[in-house]
C-alpha cells in the first residue's frame, strides 16, 4: 500500500487508497470479523487478540489485499456519463481524469468500493481536484515491462502479476495449477484480481 501511494502520488491519508489490506479474524464459532485500520498503511498489531478480539475464541487469521479487479464486464465503465472511466485495448480499466466531471456514478457502481475521490489538496497532472482515482495496476509501469509497485515491494511474493494472454506468464500457470477465487462471482463483472487459499466466507 505504502509503495502503490509513493509510486502514484494517491495521497496519504488512509482515506485514499488504490489499494489496501484487510485482516480477517474467523473465530471458532464460524464468526468473522474485518478490520483495516488506517486501511493497513501503518501495518497491524501483532496480536490480533486485542480489545475488539480480546473475549473470543479466535480460531485464525489472515490478510486479504484489495485493489480495482479490473472486470472484464465493468459497471464503472457503463455508468460513466462522458466516457472518462473506459478500458484499454489490453484490457486494463482506466480514468481519464483530465475528462472526469467527478459525478461519482463510477464509485456507486463499483462493487468492489476500490474508487475514490481525490481530495482539494491534491491534483492530477491535468492540475484537477475532485476527481475519481482508483488502481492502474501501474499502467504507466506496465507498459514498459516493469511489475506493479505493490507486485515489486511485496516481500513474500504474495502479489503475483502477468498477462492472462501469455501461456508460459506466471499467473497462467497459476491458473492451471491451483483453485482460484474472485469477488463477489455472482455480480457477473468477471474480474481479472485472482486469489488463492480463500476462506468461506471473505467477500
Amino acid at each position: 500500500m505504502v509503495a502503490c501511494k509513493l509510486e502514484n502520488k494517491v495521497p496519504w491519508e488512509p482515506g485514499y487508497n488504490r489499494t489496501w489490506v484487510e485482516r480477517y479474524v474467523i473465530t471458532e464459532d464460524g464468526e468473522i470479523f474485518v478490520d483495516s485500520p488506517n486501511a493497513g498503511r501503518d501495518g497491524f498489531d501483532a496480536d490480533y487478540r486485542n480489545l475488539k478480539y480480546q473475549n473470543l475464541k479466535v480460531g485464525k487469521s489472515f490478510f486479504v489485499p484489495k485493489l480495482c479487479n479490473q472486470c472484464d464486464n465493468p459497471p464503472c465503465v457503463t455508468v460513466c456519463p462522458v466516457g472518462a472511466t473506459y478500458m484499454t485495448e489490453d484490457g486494463v480499466v482506466l480514468v481519464d481524469q483530465e475528462h472526469c466531471i467527478g459525478c461519482r456514478y463510477c464509485l456507486q457502481a463499483c462493487p468492489y468500493g476500490a474508487r475514490f475521490m481525490l481530495p482539494d489538496f491534491s491534483t492530477t497532472h491535468f492540475g484537477q481536484v475532485r476527481v475519481v482515482d482508483k488502481c492502474t495496476w501501474c499502467y504507466h509501469r506496465i507498459g514498459k515491462g516493469l511489475l506493479p509497485a505493490c507486485v515489486e515491494a511485496c516481500p513474500v511474493g504474495a502479489r503475483i502479476f502477468g498477462d492472462l494472454r501469455d501461456p508460459e506468464s506466471p499467473v497462467r500457470e497459476i491458473l492451471r495449477k491451483q483453485r482460484v477465487y474472485v469477488l463477489k462471482p455472482a455480480l457477473g463483472t468477471e474480474p481479472k484480481v485472482y486469489y488463492i487459499g480463500f476462506e468461506k466466507g471473505v467477500h
